[in-house]
């Protein structure tokens, strides 16, 4: 299993960050050991001074597929989910002006707290989604997917160019504005469409 995620997908997040506005999909992965499961604490690492949250709809691959067409790829994912996108913003910050890769920022041990999955199905809207994520009963980043750079079909078919999407395959399809820091002692709790999907605490 393979866990890509897309970053710069939502036009206020970049803003925020003041980063470029990309011309394709920007692609980074974390490794599975990044999986937290059924809302178990987040530990935050020693390593770093500033972990930021980053709330994202995730997409569950379920079959094999390459060099898939923009108009097929709504085939190839049955259910979605929430995930975060923890971040070690600080070291992120380093490596970046050294032009070095993100891994350790981006893929530490815990980095991607995922929620149980759903079939999209169940939304009568879809793919036009709302998710929204709170900090101890605080909303802390609102997200329509109907203001993605690149929808969920998009983001599959440009993946599928590079590699073989395996069933299993988990997908981040990027963050709305409002990310920042979590501290121990927070509770974080996400919804998608009003239905809450991660509570959790971090420590």
């Amino acid at each position: 299993m393979r866990i890509f995620c897309i970053g710069r997908n939502y036009a206020e997040h970049i803003a925020e960050l003041q980063n470029e506005r990309p011309a394709e999909p920007v692609i980074f992965s974390k490794p599975d050991s990044a999986i937290l499961r059924k809302n178990s604490p987040f530990y935050l690492p020693d390593f770093t001074q500033d972990v930021h949250h980053e709330l994202e709809i995730v997409l569950k691959i379920n079959k094999l597929g390459k060099n898939i067409p923009v108009k097929f790829a709504d085939n190839y994912y049955e259910e979605i989910g929430l995930g975060i996108d923890f971040t070690a913003r600080d070291v992120q910050s380093k490596l970046k002006a050294k032009g070095l890769p993100w891994d350790i920022a981006k893929g530490f041990d815990g980095s991607a707290p995922i929620s149980d999955f759903l079939p999209k199905s169940q939304f009568p809207g879809f793919p036009q989604l709302t998710f929204d994520l709170k900090i101890n009963g605080e909303t802390r980043q609102e997200g329509d997917t109907s203001l993605m750079l690149w929808s969920f079909g998009e983001i599959i078919a440009y993946l599928s160019k590079f590699f073989t999407l395996k069933i299993g395959d988990l997908i981040f399809t990027g963050t709305p504005a409002g990310v920042g820091p979590v501290k121990i002692g927070d509770r974080l709790t996400a919804s998608l469409e009003g239905q809450t999907l991660l509570d959790f605490d971090v420590k």
